[in-house]
């Protein structure tokens, strides 16, 4: 196994766990949270999957200390590119709400920068080969 398999191989398992802890939280933060008086304990309930969000951030630090210059600034080109397109698509339907279409959750948001990571990455991959 070469080194870059070795450090992608740890990337993933760690970025799975964290996603794990993530949706272990979410749900849990959807059944019990909810349905909870509102209050103080409501509050950090309905945040708790946050501990999962910041454990995928702290894995993605790691990863980018762990890769090679060539690829750390591969990967940060790729990153800028996606929220430039991220930053257009909101832009654009924040104005698109103004003429009556629906509020979206800024939820959205996210899920649109790692879509647009994917995409950028994916597509950077198969134009250069």
């Amino acid at each position: 196994m070469t080194h870059q398999q070795r450090i992608n191989r740890a990337y993933f398992l760690e970025l799975g766990g964290s996603l794990a802890v993530y949706m272990v939280l979410l749900f849990a933060a959807i059944r019990f949270g909810r349905p909870m008086p509102e209050g103080a304990a409501r509050s950090l309930v309905l945040v708790s999957p946050m501990v999962g969000f910041a454990l995928m951030l702290w894995t993605i630090a790691r990863h980018f200390n762990r890769i090679d210059e060539y690829m750390r600034l591969r990967l940060l080109e790729n990153i800028a590119i996606a929220a430039g397109i991220t930053a257009g698509l909101t832009f654009t339907y924040g104005f698109l709400e103004t003429s009556g279409l629906p509020r979206i959750s800024m939820f959205t948001v996210w899920m649109v920068l790692c879509g647009s990571v994917g995409v950028v990455q994916l597509l950077r991959k198969v134009l250069n080969r």
